[in-house]
């Protein structure tokens, strides 16, 4: 089959196309025949080893999948050969063919195509558990998402209007605050020419923010947890600045606040029961026409490592795709 091929750790500019061995599977495990990809962040951080998860080298990056399963382990019941289904891999996915393990494998829904099934899991499955399990939003509370026109962070501002917050959109250019004010964002600030905390204080009427969605660390993260109300949540999702945020302890402290971790991917490992309640409430929001993703380009797998490159420079609003045999 072939693959994008990590042998040592770098830039994208190092990944190389080759022909290697389709993987062979457990018996808890289902080989996908894979149509498409989704190209998130941690796919950039695991090729540098600087992901929480650390594959032996060498390997295909690309954590999330759609596809068509090629072949069912003996112990799994739930899905069979020939279903249509999307995957949480962890890597594998810029190839023809993965294995995975079944729990982390759900059926497609209907209607839905694999370019589009291959953004759902990541991007939405980290925004929903941030704001549902980790932070409790409530309808009429304030979601202040920082890097909103990312993935997750567009992800972010799409659910926090379903869930019924006002959404404060946060984002380094204006042409990205356009996507996010066609997601339904009630206000924006464009951190690159504005004061976050002026505006912020301007937007809430000094109130604050109930709940700050970060996914890009740096200088602007101790700015949001100042900003944040009485009993505000702080939700640390990622560092895609580069830059992992330190803080004085006096300010959750101040404000009876909370810093409160999101790795979604250990989550759905831990708790394949809520994450798969989560995954239906999604489904059913995508099928109502409430969410539906954003993709900003679709690659072949020879572009797989511009792909990733695009997202280092942050060119990406939205989602990017790579699609392998679709």
């Amino acid at each position: 089959m072939k693959a994008i091929q990590c042998h040592h750790y770098g830039l994208p500019e190092t990944l190389v196309l080759e022909e290697t061995k389709v993987p062979s599977i457990e018996t808890n495990e289902v080989l996908i025949q894979v149509k498409a990809c989704g190209v998130n962040f941690p796919d950039v951080l695991i090729i540098q080893n600087k992901y929480q998860f650390k594959p032996t080298l060498p390997f295909s990056p690309g954590g999330e999948v759609s596809g068509v399963i090629a072949q069912a382990g003996e112990n799994v019941k739930h899905l069979k050969k020939g279903d249509n289904v999307v995957a949480l891999c962890g890597w594998g996915g810029f190839a023809e063919y993965v294995a995975v393990k079944s729990t982390r494998v759900f059926k497609m829904p209907e209607g839905m195509d694999f370019t589009h099934a291959a953004c759902t899991l990541y991007t939405y499955g980290t925004s929903y558990h941030a704001l549902k399990d980790r932070a409790t939003l409530n309808p009429g509370e304030t979601l202040l998402v920082l890097g909103a026109a990312g993935g997750v962070g567009l992800a972010a501002v799409e659910l926090g209007k379903v869930m019924g917050a006002t959404v404060i959109a946060a984002a380094s250019a204006d042409d990205k605050l356009i996507v996010c004010k066609e997601k339904g964002a009630d206000y924006l600030i464009n951190y690159s020419t504005e004061d976050l905390r002026a505006r912020l204080k301007e937007i809430t009427n000094d109130k604050g923010v109930d709940v700050v969605y970060d996914p890009i660390g740096g200088p602007l993260a101790e700015q949001a947890l100042r900003s944040v109300s009485w009993k505000g949540r702080y939700l640390v999702v990622g560092f895609a600045s580069g830059v992992i945020p330190s803080f004085p302890a006096n300010l959750p402290l101040l404000k009876g606040a909370s810093i409160v971790g999101v790795f979604w991917g250990s989550f759905a490992e831990r708790e394949p029961k809520q994450s798969a309640q989560n995954f239906t409430d999604l489904v059913a929001w995508i099928k109502e026409g409430k969410i539906q993703q954003h993709i900003d380009k679709i690659y072949t797998l020879e572009e797989s490592p511009q792909a990733l490159q695009d997202l280092i420079d942050r060119k990406v609003k939205g989602k990017a795709v790579v699609n392998v045999t679709a």
